[in-house]
């Protein structure tokens, strides 16, 4: 089971020689019955404590997804998050700092070949004694190509200067923003509706991309939309739905257009979308490789292939927080790695336990985070008690049997709406008391009326 891959081998594109057959014919069978190895031709083994990330049924190299609940994987129940067993490895060997480092994406034009001949013949490049003498070197140079030269260094932005709206107000304030579902139908009235509904009460809206992997307008139309109903957007960019060279042509449109926030994230798994579905296995870019990417776009004005940008992007960078995805520490160093790969904020998921928000921002605060990056708890206010009960069921979100039974007490008495939005007007009130926090995300989940009322209510009317 531990070494079990998930996805099917890969088959090398164009023609292989007698060596590389050989060679890879047993490099296949080894690895196959060592790590579950499926021959993407870019191994990381070294860098993951040998356990093989692409056993990862979404392929991620840069560790976990926000929905690795207790350890196990939400795509496959049946199965153990190897990411999660990679941490807890590396913390066991107090090796954990070494997942830090930023792992590029696949390059496809090694997949289903041998990358014990790459290495067989990088050592007859530089020689063997200088192998001998400093074997790691000869590795790095495999693990990080010239294209990528990942590190595991923080880098800030070069933009002294705030790009967006919402940056500014971040540096000068507790902060409110919300999300809006995009419809799936073309008719911008509904939406239009919504975006003024909630315009006068928060500092940007994330126009959500293809939420529970379903099919709606993209994130990218319906920004353009809010912007023009003079509200500023935040662009979300799913790792599910993109690939890097679209990307890249995606940001650079986006900024051209005057967008300037963009949210990044790994996506729901296709497995919970509507049938018929795409493929469950690898992305092509995880969530920290999109931050990597677009973070040198601004900062170094050049794309991913090395070509110059004559007039980079400017971008205010954010990602996805999961406070109660996993243990503390692990999400901390989730964390610390998204911030060095360029997020400047984070929108975190839902929030139900605030001790448990205090745990997790305890192990931030030991890693140094406040300073380099923004935080927005995620709020959600319970319409039902069915609705408390399901988001228990989601991925990465825990509502405390405490609120249970408040939101059971309240259905009994016709209250759970009125109760549900007590519930979020108090933790509201705790959350501005706590240090590190820099704002909220509402997140009302198809109520959007009642945003006004909170922002108004929380005392946070701009």
């Amino acid at each position: 089971m531990a070494r079990k891959r998930w996805q099917y081998p890969y088959l090398p594109y164009g023609k292989v020689d007698l060596l590389g057959k050989v060679v890879g014919a047993i490099e296949r069978i080894v690895k196959s019955a060592m790590f579950g190895c499926m021959m993407c031709g870019n191994c990381l083994l070294q860098k993951t404590e040998f356990i093989c990330p692409m056993r990862c049924p979404k392929g991620l190299r840069n560790g976990p997804c926000g929905g690795s609940s207790k350890g196990r994987c939400y795509v496959d129940e049946t199965r153990l998050c190897v990411w999660h067993l990679i941490y807890e490895k590396s913390f066991t060997n107090q090796e954990e700092e070494k997942l830090l480092e930023v792992l590029p994406p696949i390059d496809g034009e090694k997949r289903g070949r041998s990358a014990w001949l790459d290495l067989f013949c990088k050592i007859e490049e530089t020689g063997f004694r200088k192998f001998l003498s400093d074997p790691g070197k000869i590795f790095q140079s495999l693990h990080q190509p010239d294209w990528w030269r990942g590190d595991a260094e923080y880098h800030s932005s070069v933009c002294v200067e705030s790009v967006s709206n919402l940056e500014k107000e971040l540096r000068s304030g507790f902060v409110v923003t919300c999300e809006i579902n995009p419809p799936i139908s073309c008719s911008e009235e509904k939406l239009k509706g919504l975006i003024d509904s909630v315009r006068p009460y928060v500092s940007a809206i994330n126009l959500v991309s293809n939420p529970s992997a379903n099919t709606r307008i993209s994130s990218w139309a319906t920004s353009l939309i809010a912007m023009e109903q003079g509200v500023e957007p935040i662009l979300q960019i799913a790792s599910r739905d993109i690939n890097r060279i679209n990307l890249q042509s995606l940001a650079t449109g986006a900024n051209m257009h005057g967008i300037k926030n963009i949210l990044c994230l790994t996506g729901d798994s296709s497995s919970e979308g509507l049938k018929p579905r795409i493929s469950r296995t690898e992305v092509d870019i995880d969530a920290i490789q999109i931050l990597w990417i677009l973070r040198r776009m601004r900062d170094e004005g050049k794309y991913l292939d090395g070509r110059e940008i004559k007039f980079p992007p400017k971008f205010f960078l954010g990602a996805a927080a999961s406070p109660f995805s996993s243990n503390p520490k692990f999400q901390a160093l989730r964390e610390e790695k998204k911030v060095n790969a360029g997020a400047q904020f984070f929108q975190t998921n839902l929030v139900f336990d605030l001790d448990g928000l205090e745990i997790w921002l305890n192990e931030l605060s030991k890693r140094n985070l406040f300073k380099k990056v923004f935080i927005l708890v995620g709020i959600a206010p319970l319409k039902s008690l069915k609705m408390a009960q399901n988001l228990n069921n989601v991925p990465g979100v825990f509502v405390p049997e405490e609120i249970i039974k408040r939101m059971e007490r309240a259905s009994e008495k016709n209250g759970a709406q009125e109760e549900g939005v007590q519930i979020a007007l108090e933790f509201i009130d705790r959350i501005k008391l706590i240090d590190g926090i820099n704002g909220i995300h509402l997140m009302p989940i198809f109520w959007e009326e009642v945003v006004s009322r909170i922002v108004r209510e929380a005392g946070l009317l701009r």
